[in-house]
């Protein structure tokens, strides 16, 4: 446990609204570690001869889900892809409505800034893609530079130490998180196909379900995931990505807790009531307890509970899965010459800084927004640049948008674009945080 994380020191209001920040950026950074090296072992797998065949056939061996007759019979592949990413999805949902709620975007001033530049990151490499690869065979590729990764990206913030200032840190963040809400529109509405509207509304009436079974006070998180699998498998048969109701299923999670601070108060002092009665411990003493237990548990809101519980899993299993299975592209020289990968890589390096730069001056300049504090314009070329880092996100698109070798194009020129984004990002930060130290 963090020292700033016992229940033994009091909580000011300014540290219980940033706590869950810095814990979330915690295990980002740990993830991005992490992360990184599942990425390169992947691409080591992938190239050497003798272990070449052996990995791209283990992510294509059959693996069987089912009860009784019903079964699903599918590549190790998908199960990662579509099923695990899921739960990733669900706690970007969750993430979202934490920083909705709770976190920067809950205030319109705050939010203009990091809104419009992730607009400005997600339309500039979608439109440099589309003028390196407007009439070729990748033009549906359009997608996959707009994305930011954030655990890279809080990765290596966190590597540049305390000379970054937490208001770029927060603004990345938040950048990062705005991205995602546009990415997960972009593969609902553009790389969905074959709708089947019955599908759709068995998916939507186990939302309405859920919905129901939290307004009767259900809190058995089993029964919730149950009918959560259920929705993933309507939106599975439906045409829409099924990772799409995960992010919906955590965006409907509660932010409120049961138990309001003011009774959890009174249930402490009851308790403490009861337990200093003379006596051994008895039935009602156990009673008590079993109360306490629960009024704690209640006192944290679902969406935090999720999501404290999730990320670590997410962080350090999911999506190092993810990279082993996806990030292993053997590279061959027409896959790197291919102009899929250069317009991948170019959205990234040149479009996303680029476009996030534009935005962030005209809301600056229109006086929409503001520059967080410590901020200046040299810091927050080095922040664009950071925010071509387009992995995890990125890479996704890609397996919904291409097939074959352009697919394996694309992936390499996300990996490529990523590199030169960070080192990029790094230098110009690590060179204006000097120079502004020195001034």
């Amino acid at each position: 446990m963090h020292p700033s994380d016992s229940p033994l020191i009091p909580l000011t209001i300014s540290r219980k609204l940033t706590r869950p920040f810095a814990r979330f950026c915690r295990v980002e950074a740990a993830g991005g570690g992490v992360l990184l090296a599942c990425t390169l072992l992947a691409l080591a797998l992938a190239n050497i001869p003798a272990t070449t065949e052996a990995f791209h056939h283990l992510w294509h061996t059959p693996v069987t889900l089912g009860i009784g007759e019903f079964a699903l019979n599918r590549p190790l592949e998908f199960w990662i892809n579509d099923g695990l990413m899921t739960i990733f999805f669900f706690v970007v949902g969750l993430e979202i409505k934490r920083e909705i709620v709770h976190g920067e975007l809950r205030d319109p001033k705050k939010a203009a800034l990091p809104i419009l530049g992730a607009l400005g990151g997600m339309l500039a490499p979608a439109g440099v893609y589309l003028l390196l690869e407007s009439s070729g065979p990748g033009q549906n590729g359009w997608g996959i530079p707009m994305a930011t990764d954030i655990a890279f990206v809080v990765g290596f913030l966190a590597l540049l130490g305390k000379r970054v200032p937490s208001g770029l840190k927060i603004f990345l963040l938040s950048l990062a998180i705005a991205d995602d809400i546009g990415a997960v529109l972009v593969i609902a509405v553009f790389y969905s196909t074959n709708l089947s509207m019955m599908w759709l509304g068995l998916g939507g009436a186990g939302f309405a379900l859920i919905l129901l079974m939290n307004r009767i006070g259900v809190r058995a998180v089993p029964l919730y995931a149950i009918v959560g699998a259920g929705v993933w498998l309507c939106f599975l048969n439906s045409g829409v990505h099924p990772t799409i109701a995960g992010v919906i299923l955590g965006l409907m999670t509660p932010t409120s807790a049961h138990i309001p601070d003011d009774l959890l108060t009174r249930v402490v002092r009851r308790v403490n009531e009861d337990l200093a009665r003379p006596g051994e411990l008895h039935e009602h003493h156990s009673g008590t307890l079993e109360t306490l237990q629960f009024a704690a548990k209640e006192a944290r809101s679902p969406l935090e509970r999720l999501e404290t519980s999730l990320h670590p899993s997410v962080a350090f299993l999911v999506m190092p899965l993810f990279a082993l299975a996806n990030a292993g592209v053997t590279v061959r020289p027409e896959a790197v010459s291919n102009t899929v990968a250069l317009a991948v890589a170019c959205g990234l390096v040149f479009g996303k800084p680029s476009g996030i730069m534009m935005f962030c001056w005209l809301a600056v300049k229109l006086k929409v927004a503001r520059l967080p504090a410590n901020v200046t314009w040299p810091v927050m070329v080095g922040a664009g640049s950071l925010g071509g880092i387009g992995f995890t996100m990125s890479i996704f698109v890609a397996g919904l948008a291409l097939k074959g070798e352009l697919l394996d194009a694309a992936k390499i020129g996300t990996l490529g674009g990523s590199c030169v984004s960070v080192i990029l990002g790094c230098l110009i930060l690590m060179a204006t945080m000097r120079r502004e130290r020195k001034g």
